[in-house]
Protein backbone atom coordinates (compact mmCIF):
# COMPACT_ATOMS: atom_id res chain seq x y z
CA UNK A 1 0.00 0.00 0.00
CA UNK A 2 1.36 3.24 -0.98
CA UNK A 3 1.37 5.82 2.23
CA UNK A 4 2.86 9.30 1.80
CA UNK A 5 4.63 10.69 5.33
CA UNK A 6 4.91 14.33 6.54
CA UNK A 7 6.35 15.43 9.84
CA UNK A 8 4.38 18.15 11.57
CA UNK A 9 5.83 21.64 10.71
CA UNK A 10 8.33 23.36 13.47
CA UNK A 11 7.60 24.46 16.72
CA UNK A 12 8.82 26.19 19.34
CA UNK A 13 10.15 23.42 21.02
CA UNK A 14 11.88 21.84 18.14
CA UNK A 15 13.55 24.75 17.77
CA UNK A 16 15.59 24.31 20.66
CA UNK A 17 15.56 21.06 20.51
CA UNK A 18 12.96 20.13 23.75
CA UNK A 19 11.36 16.86 24.12
CA UNK A 20 7.57 17.47 22.99
CA UNK A 21 6.67 13.31 22.90
CA UNK A 22 2.61 14.06 23.49
CA UNK A 23 2.66 17.85 24.79
CA UNK A 24 -0.17 19.42 22.20
CA UNK A 25 2.83 22.32 21.32
CA UNK A 26 1.47 24.43 18.40
CA UNK A 27 3.26 25.02 14.97
CA UNK A 28 5.85 28.41 14.64
CA UNK A 29 5.62 30.35 11.68
CA UNK A 30 8.06 28.51 9.90
CA UNK A 31 6.63 25.52 11.01
CA UNK A 32 3.60 27.24 9.06
CA UNK A 33 5.65 28.14 6.31
CA UNK A 34 7.18 24.10 5.84
CA UNK A 35 3.42 22.38 6.04
CA UNK A 36 2.28 25.18 3.02
CA UNK A 37 5.72 24.06 0.73
CA UNK A 38 4.98 20.40 1.71
CA UNK A 39 1.26 20.84 0.44
CA UNK A 40 2.60 22.48 -2.63
CA UNK A 41 4.77 19.51 -3.30
CA UNK A 42 2.43 17.03 -2.63
CA UNK A 43 0.36 18.64 -4.73
CA UNK A 44 3.02 18.70 -7.99
CA UNK A 45 3.39 14.48 -7.05
CA UNK A 46 -0.57 13.46 -6.91
CA UNK A 47 -1.45 15.69 -9.59
CA UNK A 48 -5.03 15.38 -10.25
CA UNK A 49 -5.33 12.16 -8.36
CA UNK A 50 -5.29 14.15 -4.86
CA UNK A 51 -8.83 13.37 -4.15
CA UNK A 52 -8.36 9.50 -4.71
CA UNK A 53 -6.23 9.43 -1.53
CA UNK A 54 -7.44 9.15 2.39
CA UNK A 55 -5.68 12.07 4.51
CA UNK A 56 -5.20 11.47 7.77
CA UNK A 57 -3.45 13.12 11.03
CA UNK A 58 -2.08 12.52 14.65
CA UNK A 59 -4.91 14.27 16.87
CA UNK A 60 -2.45 16.75 18.62
CA UNK A 61 -2.54 20.25 17.41
CA UNK A 62 0.47 20.52 15.27
CA UNK A 63 -0.18 17.83 12.92
CA UNK A 64 -4.04 18.92 12.42
CA UNK A 65 -2.84 22.11 11.72
CA UNK A 66 -0.02 20.74 9.65
CA UNK A 67 -2.48 18.64 7.68
CA UNK A 68 -4.63 21.70 6.98
CA UNK A 69 -2.20 23.88 5.57
CA UNK A 70 -0.78 21.48 3.32
CA UNK A 71 -4.76 20.45 1.92
CA UNK A 72 -5.01 23.92 1.71
CA UNK A 73 -1.93 24.23 -0.26
CA UNK A 74 -3.25 21.56 -2.56
CA UNK A 75 -6.87 23.59 -3.01
CA UNK A 76 -8.71 21.09 -1.06
CA UNK A 77 -10.57 21.18 1.73
CA UNK A 78 -8.94 22.20 4.80
CA UNK A 79 -11.07 20.13 6.94
CA UNK A 80 -11.53 16.91 5.09
CA UNK A 81 -9.29 14.64 6.53
CA UNK A 82 -9.12 12.35 10.16
CA UNK A 83 -7.06 11.36 12.82
CA UNK A 84 -6.22 8.53 14.71
CA UNK A 85 -4.99 8.03 18.01
CA UNK A 86 -2.33 5.33 17.23
CA UNK A 87 -0.12 8.05 15.44
CA UNK A 88 0.39 9.94 18.20
CA UNK A 89 4.17 10.96 19.19
CA UNK A 90 5.94 8.67 21.45
CA UNK A 91 5.72 9.92 25.04
CA UNK A 92 8.70 10.91 26.56
CA UNK A 93 6.91 10.81 30.44
CA UNK A 94 8.30 12.81 32.61
CA UNK A 95 11.23 14.29 30.42
CA UNK A 96 8.75 15.66 28.09
CA UNK A 97 9.33 19.93 27.97
CA UNK A 98 13.09 19.33 29.40
CA UNK A 99 16.22 19.17 26.69
CA UNK A 100 18.68 16.90 27.35
CA UNK A 101 22.08 19.21 28.56
CA UNK A 102 18.76 19.96 31.59
CA UNK A 103 18.71 16.16 31.84
CA UNK A 104 22.47 15.51 32.27
CA UNK A 105 22.92 17.25 34.65
CA UNK A 106 19.30 16.23 36.85
CA UNK A 107 19.82 12.36 35.69
CA UNK A 108 23.03 11.96 34.29
CA UNK A 109 22.79 8.07 34.51
CA UNK A 110 19.52 7.89 32.84
CA UNK A 111 21.04 10.07 29.57
CA UNK A 112 24.26 7.57 29.55
CA UNK A 113 21.34 4.73 29.10
CA UNK A 114 18.97 6.02 26.72
CA UNK A 115 22.60 7.15 24.74
CA UNK A 116 23.57 3.54 24.70
CA UNK A 117 20.14 1.84 23.72
CA UNK A 118 18.48 4.10 22.36
CA UNK A 119 15.64 2.49 20.65
CA UNK A 120 14.79 0.37 24.14
CA UNK A 121 15.06 3.04 26.23
CA UNK A 122 11.90 3.96 28.07
CA UNK A 123 11.54 7.28 29.71
CA UNK A 124 10.72 7.62 33.75
CA UNK A 125 7.18 8.29 34.02
CA UNK A 126 4.10 6.38 34.19
CA UNK A 127 3.30 6.42 30.17
CA UNK A 128 6.33 6.72 29.11
CA UNK A 129 7.42 4.77 25.91
CA UNK A 130 10.02 3.71 24.09
CA UNK A 131 10.34 3.55 20.45
CA UNK A 132 10.24 -0.02 20.07
CA UNK A 133 6.89 0.28 21.96
CA UNK A 134 5.88 3.07 19.97
CA UNK A 135 6.53 0.80 16.71
CA UNK A 136 3.40 -2.00 17.99
CA UNK A 137 0.68 0.33 17.63
CA UNK A 138 2.19 2.14 14.67
CA UNK A 139 2.85 -1.63 12.75
CA UNK A 140 -0.98 -2.10 13.39
CA UNK A 141 -1.87 1.32 12.08
CA UNK A 142 0.34 0.54 8.53
CA UNK A 143 -1.53 -3.04 8.69
CA UNK A 144 -4.90 -1.26 9.00
CA UNK A 145 -4.63 0.87 5.79
CA UNK A 146 -6.34 -0.22 3.04
CA UNK A 147 -6.55 2.44 0.49
CA UNK A 148 -3.76 4.82 -0.58
CA UNK A 149 -3.17 7.45 2.37
CA UNK A 150 -1.63 10.73 3.26
CA UNK A 151 -0.61 10.65 6.85
CA UNK A 152 1.05 13.71 8.89
CA UNK A 153 2.63 12.26 11.93
CA UNK A 154 5.60 13.25 14.19
CA UNK A 155 9.68 12.05 13.92
CA UNK A 156 9.39 8.82 16.64
CA UNK A 157 6.43 7.28 13.94
CA UNK A 158 8.50 8.04 10.98
CA UNK A 159 11.06 6.36 12.86
CA UNK A 160 9.21 3.25 13.55
CA UNK A 161 8.01 3.30 9.84
CA UNK A 162 11.52 3.16 8.82
CA UNK A 163 12.06 -0.06 10.70
CA UNK A 164 8.69 -1.50 10.30
CA UNK A 165 8.88 -1.14 6.60
CA UNK A 166 12.55 -1.50 5.31
CA UNK A 167 14.10 -3.14 7.83
CA UNK A 168 16.28 -0.27 9.28
CA UNK A 169 18.48 -1.63 12.04
CA UNK A 170 16.57 0.11 15.47
CA UNK A 171 20.16 2.31 16.24
CA UNK A 172 19.96 3.66 12.56
CA UNK A 173 16.48 4.09 12.93
CA UNK A 174 16.85 5.80 16.48
CA UNK A 175 19.00 8.14 15.07
CA UNK A 176 18.31 8.71 11.11
CA UNK A 177 17.22 12.98 10.94
CA UNK A 178 14.15 13.13 10.67
CA UNK A 179 13.22 16.46 8.32
CA UNK A 180 10.10 18.58 8.68
CA UNK A 181 10.10 19.50 4.94
CA UNK A 182 10.18 16.40 2.98
CA UNK A 183 7.95 13.91 2.44
CA UNK A 184 8.75 10.04 3.14
CA UNK A 185 6.54 7.42 0.13
CA UNK A 186 6.03 3.81 2.03
CA UNK A 187 5.54 1.28 -0.23
CA UNK A 188 4.23 -1.46 2.48
CA UNK A 189 4.43 -4.15 -0.24
CA UNK A 190 7.77 -3.14 -1.46
CA UNK A 191 9.25 -2.15 1.90
CA UNK A 192 10.40 0.82 0.68
CA UNK A 193 10.76 3.83 2.80
CA UNK A 194 12.48 6.33 1.21
CA UNK A 195 12.51 10.47 1.19
CA UNK A 196 11.14 11.82 -2.17
CA UNK A 197 13.04 14.46 -4.31
CA UNK A 198 11.60 15.89 -7.10
CA UNK A 199 13.60 18.44 -9.78
CA UNK A 200 14.10 22.18 -9.42
CA UNK A 201 11.89 24.12 -11.51
CA UNK A 202 13.25 26.19 -13.90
Amino acid sequence: MLVYVIRHGQTDWNAIRRLQGQKDIPLNDFGRSQAVENGKTLSRVLGNTAEDFDYVASPLGRTRETMELVRGAMGLDPQAYRTDERLVEVSFGDWEGHTLPELKIAHPEKVRARKAAKWDFIPPGEDAESYEILSWRIGAWLSSVERQTVCVCHGGVIRSMFRLVSGMDKDEAAEIPIPQDRILRVETDKRIAEWIDLPIEA
